[in-house]
């Protein structure tokens, strides 16, 4: 007996084969409109955090697309014994779920976020204000390129079914879908571990990508024993995002006045010369200065943050400086290069008008950046001892840093971001501190332990220990005065509360 191929099985033939091909070409597409999220997000920092980046693009969005081919086309490709109607609809289908990942893309590219039903109302709202401010002639060119695209798409799915039996004849199956599967292997394979490690550079890609969901090592390894539940939770709830982009300075409107009676010095010295009117400054605590540029050195003083922060605070204006001069009072600062941005300029002066306005007492606020001589010039009059309320930072012969004061301190450390709400509230600002600086107010008790970061580590000063902590979660713990690293847990529970205070100024893209 002699068995021959139905003409309707050979037509489902041809039609799966020319389906596979036809989802391969929208994988490409697919793959050119979802690099959007790509150029819409932070590049990763490390090599292994860019591979990731690029296996997880292709075979991700690669996914999708098969995943839709498989629930979608292929069905008809069986059920509909008609080419012309198979392809006229997947035509349709693939217009409409390529115009769907491209709107996905733009609006995570504006608001980092993805279609989903928590962003339900954003997309109405949104939609709302197309409605309002598009007119007829708008709406009719967004239709024609609609079309255009499903013109395109049927034209592709035309050319492709054409092509079948010569396509066939290609051996390119076998190498394809390799490549995908390793992409597809390889970064998932890639994500457990770093969930297992807390890798920010991969964990923070994530979201980046619609109805992504990569393995983790939580729900695999530790399925097996091979992870420690108990540390891996607590390393992942010390995890901290060491990339601002964006930043909600204040948090909230600052309300408070402020005294034109009332007169605040701030004198930064670096250098580890004498002080030689240490003597007249009775308050002396330690002081905690991350080695940092002078840019940083700048901005940590006068906004209150750490160096996380900096890169979202270029075109802001310290709450320092801007709220006293708002309120009447004079503000100065001095330095060789002021490097704090763009909206602390105004605020600039050169050495001898800055002398002369604290001398002549007639600057509230002045904040300088000096040399062992000009501080000495200053420290050295006694009226400004006794119109001023003094704060000077000065470096020690042994490379330690110490905070001189003519007012009572109530701390046993000090960090640099003490210094701005510090300063706000000697001129008698009351407002929150915690609405505009992780640091605290030195003029009054409170909190025993600072936060700060260095180096993109956060690091928790309390008592006689410092307390690092790396971006995934890893702690260690030293003598302050010593350097040597303690054998001692790190307190989990004060961790989380510094991390909690240090993270609060970040926005979400």
């Amino acid at each position: 007996m002699i068995l021959t191929e139905t003409p309707r099985r050979k037509l489902v033939t041809q039609l799966v084969t020319w389906g596979h091909w036809f989802a391969l070409s929208n994988m490409i597409l697919a793959i050119a409109i979802a690099s959007v999220y790509i150029f819409s997000s932070p590049s990763p920092e490390t090599p292994l955090g860019i591979i990731y980046l690029l296996s997880n693009w292709i075979s991700h969005i690669g996914f999708l697309t098969f995943f839709g081919f498989i629930i979608l086309i292929l069905p008809l490709c069986y059920l509909v014994p008609n080419a012309r109607t198979v392809k006229a609809v997947s035509a349709v289908l693939a217009a409409v779920a390529l115009a769907m990942l491209g709107f996905d893309a733009l609006l995570y590219n504006k608001y980092g976020v993805h279609l989903s039903f928590s962003t339900a109302q954003l997309i109405r709202s949104e939609a709302n204000n197309a409605i309002t401010l598009f007119s007829w002639q708008q709406w009719a060119f967004f239709f024609l390129i609609f079309i255009f695209w499903l013109s395109t798409q049927l034209v592709l799915a035309n050319a492709l079914w054409k092509r079948v039996a010569r396509l066939q004849k290609r051996k390119l199956a076998l190498p394809i879908s390799s490549f995908f599967v390793v992409c597809f292997v390889s970064s998932h394979a890639l994500h457990i571990w770093a969930d297992a490690n807390l890798y920010h550079p991969i964990v923070q890609q994530d979201d980046l990508f619609p109805l992504s969901y990569p393995a983790t090592a939580k729900t695999l390894m530790s399925r097996y024993d091979l992870l420690d539940k108990d540390n891996y939770e607590q390393r992942r709830e010390l995890q901290f995002d060491d990339r601002i982009s964006q930043i909600n300075y204040p948090l909230s409107p600052l309300y408070c006045s402020v005294s034109a009676q009332r007169k605040v010095l701030l004198l930064v010295n670096n250098d580890p010369t004498e002080l030689t009117a240490k003597a007249k400054l009775r308050s002396k605590i330690r002081h905690y200065a991350a080695q940092a540029s002078m840019a940083d050195t700048q901005r940590n003083y006068l906004f209150g943050l750490p160096a996380l922060y900096h890169q979202a605070l270029n075109k802001k204006t310290p709450i320092l400086l801007d709220l006293p001069a708002a309120l009447g009072l004079q503000v100065g600062i001095y330095a060789v290069d002021l490097e704090a941005g763009k909206k602390s300029k105004p605020f600039s002066q050169d050495w001898e008008v800055f002398k002369q306005g604290v001398t002549s007492e007639t600057t509230n606020l002045a904040i300088g950046f000096v040399d062992t001589e000009q501080l000495n010039s200053l420290i050295l009059d006694p009226l400004v001892l006794q119109r001023y309320q003094v704060l000077v930072v000065k470096s020690a012969k042994s490379g330690e840093h110490y905070l001189y004061s003519n007012t009572e301190l109530y701390a046993d450390f000090s960090s640099s971001e003490d210094l701005a709400p510090t300063m706000l509230n000697m001129l008698g600002c009351n407002a929150p501190t915690q609405n505009y600086s992780t640091g605290r107010d030195l003029s009054q008790s409170g909190r025993d332990w600072l936060v700060t970061t260095q180096d993109r580590m956060v690091v928790v000063l309390q008592n006689d220990k410092r307390i690092e902590v790396s971006s995934n979660g890893i702690s260690k713990v030293y003598n302050v005065q010593t350097g040597e690293e303690l054998p001692d847990d790190a307190d989990t529970r004060l961790l989380s509360q510094a991390i909690k205070r240090l993270s609060s100024f970040a926005a979400k893209n």
